[in-house]
């Protein structure tokens, strides 16, 4: 009871200050939210259904953009992956300008790897 306590007391603080809140936005105590794009869930975070769909379905890589897109996709999620760094590092060298797009088994390894740790969690 002390979590609802202290949120009686932050609405309070905001109210006297001048804040108001919707109604529709007041969603009351809940299991699961969805906050800034990340689903939490029991006190955990987890990835959200939409996430997991979007990477499951992606296919190699073929451009730097793309290599770019995933390995953003990927890194704002890092925390579900361990050693994510090392998993990835054959796909960072696409991102530099000066370097040409070569997709080979080591990127493609490196991609289904990320891909594959990512939808365990």
């Amino acid at each position: 009871m002390e979590v609802f306590e202290k949120g009686e007391k932050i609405i309070q603080i905001l109210l006297e200050a001048g804040f108001t809140i919707k109604k529709s936005k007041d969603k009351g105590p809940a299991q699961e939210i969805q906050f800034l794009g990340v689903k939490w869930q029991d006190g955990w975070h987890q990835i959200p259904t939409e996430v997991i769909n979007k990477i499951t379905v992606m296919s190699p890589l073929t451009s730097k953009k793309e290599a770019q897109a995933i390995l953003g996709i990927v890194g704002f999620w890092r925390m579900h992956i361990p050693n994510y760094s090392q998993i990835v590092s054959p796909l960072y060298p696409f991102t530099h300008k000066k370097n040409t797009f070569q997709w080979g088994p080591e990127q493609q390894q490196a991609f289904a790897k990320s891909r594959r740790r990512l939808l365990m969690q």
